[in-house]
């Protein structure tokens, strides 16, 4: 299965936000939105970071409560590591694992068109896993 296949099933809108929106209205959009990581976008669209709640954490940690008066460029993770529509869900799973983090925006042609987590990665694998098993008894059946 592929990035693409996530993609249609799940959908393609991507909530973004400015890089000069402050950090605590960013922990507030992250909770009413119900997500883990916000894509960050710049001029054009283009991707300029992206904002999870381990960004959050890590800079109360060595700032304390002033890191939430920060613009969330100040905090944001800048070196976006992307995936592409064809990426098969084991290059991803392997992307995330190597990386330590559980989301992923997709581009195509320099632009975003989804984002992808862990959780849809592995809902996934294991709907796999769960196909091969049943060819796997069909064929011994036969």
């Amino acid at each position: 299965m592929t990035v693409k296949h996530i993609l249609d099933e799940k959908g393609r809108e991507v909530v973004t936000v400015s890089p000069s929106m402050g950090t605590a209205d960013a922990v507030r959009f992250l909770a009413d939105n119900k997500i883990g990581a916000v894509v960050v976008t710049g001029a054009g669209g283009k991707i300029a970071g992206i904002l999870s709640e381990r960004d959050i954490v890590r800079a109360i940690a060595s700032r304390g409560a002033d890191a939430l008066s920060a613009p969330i460029y100040d905090i944001m993770t800048s070196k976006v590591t992307t995936c592409g529509e064809s990426h098969t869900v084991n290059q991803v799973m392997e992307l995330m694992t190597k990386g330590r983090f559980r989301h992923l925006p997709v581009e195509a042609d320099g632009k975003l068109i989804g984002i992808i987590s862990i959780g849809d990665v592995v809902r996934r694998r294991i709907e796999d896993v769960e196909r091969e098993a049943e060819e796997i008894k069909a064929y011994i059946a036969s």
